[in-house]
């Protein structure tokens, strides 16, 4: 009877391997930040962030876009009113990177704590040879560790090394309290992020809560919040036929693929959750992407920034 387990060195990855993702980084870099402010304001983005940033609102003047005007202003006012912007110097990413329990898992590739560091680690260097500060916020069951938001390779390095350090080795996972880490990393974020900032929440999101949505849009108000959500395939189908094993902090736990029962309570579960996720993104204005196990990381943020390095 096979068990779905992962091999030992796809469990963890330590700050050497980390280091050296910079490569991967350098083959996905964005373009210099001068070639995009020369390009700012040459066409309106759904995202906030980086190029053009809101100033303030002053009447209509011939010659003014007329996709600036600001028509709550304007029908309030009762007369046209648009919106200046000015050009953004520097948008900071903040990298929120989620370790706790349920990242200890995988019944393929890599484990998903493993390929969430890879990503915050890629995506740190990417931001670093983009001439952006970059910070982080690493938690698992135990702690959380806020980096702020700087442009130094030092930085980078104290991130993956936090990456490193609070990866899981199996122990002691079942910790109730964990429950709630993803929205005290939520929480954590609106306290250090700046206006305008680009977030990236790189969690499996399964144990959002009934705050979650309101958390998220909060942040979601003044930043470009991008959800970067690692599954295993497991989670999505389980096997048609046969006995397997998954850990759990009680010990594994069986279950016969050919039970339809099982089967039928197991995808109601995840129609369910996966719902609910929609739910939570679309209400927050989220963009969100789905990053599976056995994928490459650097393939797979590739799809997520599109070949100049931006979302949308």
């Amino acid at each position: 009877m096979p068990a779905l387990i992962a091999t030992d060195q796809s469990t963890r990855i330590g700050l050497t391997r980390l280091i050296s993702l910079q490569a991967d980084a350098r083959a996905l870099r964005l373009p210099p930040a001068s070639s995009v402010r020369r390009q700012a304001g040459a066409r309106r983005s759904p995202h906030r962030g980086r190029g053009m940033v809101f100033s303030e609102v002053r009447p209509y003047q011939p010659g003014d876009d007329i996709r600036s005007i600001d028509w709550r202003v304007t029908a309030r006012r009762q007369a046209p009113h648009t919106k200046l912007f000015e050009e953004e110097k520097e948008r900071p990413v903040l990298l929120i990177c989620d370790l706790g329990p349920s990242m200890f898992f995988s019944s393929t590739g890599a484990y998903k704590q493993v390929r969430a560091a890879q990503l915050t680690g890629i995506l740190a260097w990417l931001t670093l040879w983009s001439g952006d500060q970059v910070g982080g916020i690493v938690f698992n069951q135990d702690q959380i560790v806020t980096q702020r938001p700087a442009r130094r390779k030092k930085s980078v390095l104290e991130l993956l090394g936090t990456l490193a350090a609070l990866q899981q080795d199996g122990t002691d996972t079942g910790r109730s309290r964990s429950a709630l880490a993803l929205d005290t990393a939520l929480q954590e974020a609106r306290r250090v992020s700046h206006t305008g900032s680009r977030v990236f929440v790189i969690s499996d999101f399964m144990r959002v809560t009934d705050d979650t949505p309101s958390l998220l849009g909060a942040l979601s108000q003044h930043n470009d919040v991008t959800a970067v959500r690692i599954v295993d395939p497991l989670e999505r189908h389980l096997p048609d036929k046969g006995r397997f094993a998954v850990a759990s902090p009680e010990g594994p736990v069986w279950f016969d693929g050919a039970n339809p029962e099982f089967q039928r309570a197991f995808q109601h579960r995840v129609r369910t959750h996966e719902a609910r996720l929609t739910r939570c993104f679309s209400a927050t204005a989220t963009h969100h992407h789905t990053v599976f196990t056995d994928e490459d990381p650097a393939p797979a943020l590739q799809q997520l920034l599109g070949p100049r390095g931006t979302i949308g």
